[in-house]
């Protein structure tokens, strides 16, 4: 009888494989180069190293600051880890990129091509953070910002039943079919965060375009709940085979061998995830529309955070535009480059180059963390940093407190980004949405009801040791 001991003197790693596979070499009686033949047909692959040296990338960014010095070498030094991933052929970092975690993170403005594989690490919890623009015509730009006001959505959590959109049948029919989406969790956060648009960098804008003077409304924001879950469940089957697969790689970059059934469902649940964010987007913007009354003269969207498939190879864009039509077979028009809040929004042109993947910048990328922008600014008042980076524009915040991290001085300078964009040839600015005014979330997390909820324990244990200490003082 063949026991595991067996197996494992054989060279083989012990696992849960071994259970099937004793049961069926013991009961068809295998021994010699029959047993050897079976083993051949059943155990895994060998485990996949790194890559003795990171495969060539990219760099489409230059420094004009010591501290953009710094954060290109922060850059190149995590993608030359990232490039050692087994599973990698190629890639690129754009003139926004910034460090987005750990060594060896994909970094904003980082696009990987790997082979046979979806790394759901190098989308991130934001799958499918993407722009959408409507043009509205000769629509007052205050008109079309209060109205947006009344009907957006920001911050944690979803809409209240009474406000929410319908999501639509064909959507959730698509959520119940896919293994990664059809829970209960997935389901709620799919109809309660329609028509919601998160925190951080997303935003609402209201524009003129240069060259026609029509008023423009442009959305930026991802997948909310639905996707974060999505991201969730993939890390931990990634993490599985992983473990299998090359325990060398870097948590952060496992992957899902995109051929097996769970990368195949995978890659459907992306497709699906895209779906409902193009739905988040159209559910605003349809609802402001309908609102003023308008005529949408043109709309078009693009992703700037997802996975793109050509053939076997897998382009993963952290905060990259896509230009190549076979990474968007709905295009519709132009791409959208969104800076900061007090410059133009782009609209550009481009094709694929050896250098950009057949891809573009997504916007103007940080070259602080928040804290450290935060950090920078002590001495100023929020009040006076905000009246000087917003003079000129309508900037407003849902829940009406300035968030500094948001500010124009938060991110690189836009005109070196654009600059950039020209000089390593990058895309084609063909239009240019000029600054009304914007919306974006603010700082909610002053009044999280997490917080709220810890002041009031906080004041509780105080109020509680007065009180014994008053009741000591009596004693005495």
């Amino acid at each position: 009888m063949v026991t595991g001991k067996d197996l494992v003197d054989l060279g083989l790693k012990p696992g849960k494989w071994f259970k099937e596979v004793l049961e069926h070499i013991n009961t068809h009686g295998l021994a010699g180069e029959a047993l050897h033949a079976y083993l051949d047909t059943v155990k895994p692959a060998p485990e996949l190293p790194l890559l003795a040296e990171p495969v060539p990338f990219h760099e489409n960014i230059r420094a004009d600051t010591p501290v953009e010095q710094a954060n290109i070498e922060y850059v190149r030094k995590s993608m030359q880890q990232l490039m050692r991933t087994p599973t990698v052929v190629a890639g690129a970092i754009m003139p926004d990129a910034c460090p987005a975690g750990p060594v060896g993170t994909i970094p904003v403005g980082g696009i990987v091509v790997t082979r046979n594989a979806i790394h759901p690490g190098m989308h991130s919890a934001d799958i499918c953070c993407s722009v959408m623009l409507t043009n509205l015509g000769k629509v007052a730009p205050k008109s079309v910002l209060d109205v947006a006001q009344q009907i957006t959505h920001f911050g944690p959590g979803g809409r209240l039943p009474e406000q929410q959109f319908e999501l639509p049948e064909e959507i959730e029919a698509e959520f119940r079919a896919n293994p990664f989406l059809n829970s209960l969790r997935s389901l709620k956060s799919a109809r309660e965060h329609l028509g919601t648009q998160g925190d951080g960098n997303h935003f609402l804008y209201v524009g003129v375009s240069r060259a026609t003077g029509d008023t423009v409304l442009v959305t930026h924001h991802g997948s909310r709940g639905p996707g974060a879950a999505l991201y969730t469940q993939g890390m931990k089957v990634a993490e599985r085979f992983r473990q299998a697969l090359s325990p060398a790689t870097d948590p952060h970059n496992a992957w899902i061998p995109s051929q097996s059934p769970e990368g195949e469902d995978y890659w459907a649940a992306l497709q699906t995830i895209r779906k409902w964010t193009k739905q988040n987007h159209l559910c605003l913007h349809e609802a402001i529309v309908g609102q003023l009354g308008a005529t949408v003269q043109q709309r078009f969207w693009n992703e700037h955070n997802f996975v793109f498939r050509d053939g076997e190879l897998f382009y993963h864009a952290k905060g990259a535009t896509p230009l190549d039509p076979k990474f968007m077979p709905d295009i519709t028009g132009p791409r959208i480059i969104p800076l900061n809040m007090a410059q133009p929004i782009l609209i550009v042109e481009g094709v694929t180059t050896a250098n950009n993947l057949g891809f573009a910048p997504h916007g103007a990328g940080r070259n602080l963390s928040r804290t450290g922008h935060k950090r920078s600014k002590i001495g100023q008042t929020k009040e006076d940093l905000f009246a000087e980076e917003t003079q000129g524009i309508d900037a407003r915040f849902f829940f009406n407190r300035i968030d500094i991290s948001e500010l124009p001085s938060a991110y690189k300078d836009a005109h070196e980004v654009k600059r950039q964009i020209t000089e390593f040839d990058l895309a084609t600015t063909i239009d240019e949405i000029l600054p009304y005014g914007c919306i974006m979330a603010g700082d909610w997390e002053q009044d999280a009801p997490w917080r709220k909820k810890k002041l009031a324990k906080e004041a509780a244990r105080l109020a509680a040791e007065d009180t014994q200490a008053d009741s000591s003082a009596v004693a005495e």
